[in-house]
């Protein structure tokens, strides 16, 4: 973290970080103290030790092959590691992973282990691992398109041979916030009701399952709490937050939390983590654009996201661009908005005042937009 800091440019910026270091300096040398103390060592100790202690030759790897699965979320530690543990020849490394699901920067990760292998290892063969047997080809194309706008993804083209029941992307606009439960409930009534009349299939062991994902925790508030009395004859509702339900699926999946500042995520963490953190890819939001990828393609047949009036999560506004999807009232009429020019967030809303209606940015009092109409004389 030290050397991080020397080689950044010498602005008013750089006085906090170093004030940080200076601070946190302490902390990780009693840390160390209290594990000497005790002849003890933590998890990343083992990591670097281990290696160490192979790449200079003190330990022989007794493995010819190693296996490394969810590669994608190897720290650097893990990755140098298992480098170390096949130095010798006749060794051999098979790392599995998806580098379009890498979302856990936050706890160490590095996507660059993954996309630079071959850079990392110093040599290897990639192998694309193309064919899902999860979601049907229509989500397949939505999502692959989506996540494949960052060039620094490996390429990949997702086969399905799933078929397809019914749609399997929805949006639907609520006017508040409040509104999106009730919304939930509606779409989950829907299904319940198709599910007994035999329009739509059971799943397995006579039931289909249904994940609502949220971004944070909070989200949890979109689940109706009368859930399991209303539809548990038919289906089986589980709220997770989006990074819990990597490496889960279902028949059913509800996005309840399409909105700006909330999905994508434009919570920024601490600048001074960047001392700390891997240094992720430089294209904008892209952990923010695996995680939403990741939650698309949790579900086996269809995903329904909902947003809010004048409040549009810019990844579902590129869908619609995309025309991958429409936006729609609860009762399926088209919804189209047009996007304020000025503030580019907010859009235009019927609004009535002392002179009559006009039209105004959504976003105000910050933006105080106006769409200049024709007069008539």
């Amino acid at each position: 973290m030290a050397g991080r800091l020397r080689q950044m440019p010498e602005d008013q910026f750089k006085e906090r970080y170093r004030r940080f270091l200076e601070i946190a300096g302490p902390v990780f040398q009693a840390w160390d103290n209290a594990l000497a103390d005790e002849r003890g060592i933590d998890f990343e100790d083992m990591l670097n030790m281990a290696a160490g202690l192979l790449e200079q030759g003190h330990y022989a790897s007794p493995y010819d092959l190693v296996l490394a699965d969810e590669f994608q979320d190897a720290s650097r530690a893990r990755a140098r590691l298992c480098r170390a543990l096949v130095s010798k020849p006749g060794r051999h490394l098979f790392a599995v992973g998806d580098d379009w699901q890498s979302i856990n920067r936050f706890a160490g990760a590095d996507v660059s282990v993954m996309t630079g292998f071959r850079e990392w290892m110093g040599h290897g063969q990639v192998l694309k691992l193309e064919q899902t047997f999860r979601c049907p080809q229509a989500l397949c194309d939505v999502s692959s398109r989506f996540i494949s706008r960052n060039p620094g993804q490996i390429a990949k083209a997702v086969r399905s041979a799933t078929p397809a029941m019914g749609p399997v992307l929805q949006a639907f606009q609520m006017n508040r916030r409040e509104e999106v439960q009730d919304g939930v409930r509606q779409y989950l009534t829907r299904l319940h009701q198709q599910l007994l009349s035999g329009a739509v299939p059971q799943g397995r062991n006579g039931r289909v399952t249904v994940f609502i994902l949220g971004r944070y925790q909070a989200d949890r508030s979109a689940v109706p709490a009368e859930w399991r009395t209303s539809f548990g004859s038919t289906m089986d509702v589980e709220f997770l937050t989006a990074h819990r339900s990597k490496g889960r699926e279902a028949d059913y999946v509800i996005l309840p939390g399409m909105v700006n500042r909330g999905f994508p995520s434009l919570r920024s963490d601490d600048p001074v983590l960047s001392l700390a953190m891997p240094e992720g890819d430089t294209y904008p939001l892209s952990e923010e654009r695996r995680l939403f990828y990741v939650a698309l393609t949790r579900a086996r047949r269809s995903v329904a996201m909902f947003t809010l009036q004048g409040k549009h999560s810019p990844f579902l506004d590129q869908l619609v661009k995309d025309g991958a999807v429409e936006v729609t009232g609860i009762s399926g009429a088209v919804i189209n908005e047009e996007r304020c020019p000025v503030c580019k967030v907010g859009v235009f809303v019927e609004r009535n005042g002392p002179h009559g209606p006009f039209r105004s940015c959504s976003s105000y009092p910050l933006c105080h937009n106006k769409p200049k109409t024709a007069r008539r004389y």
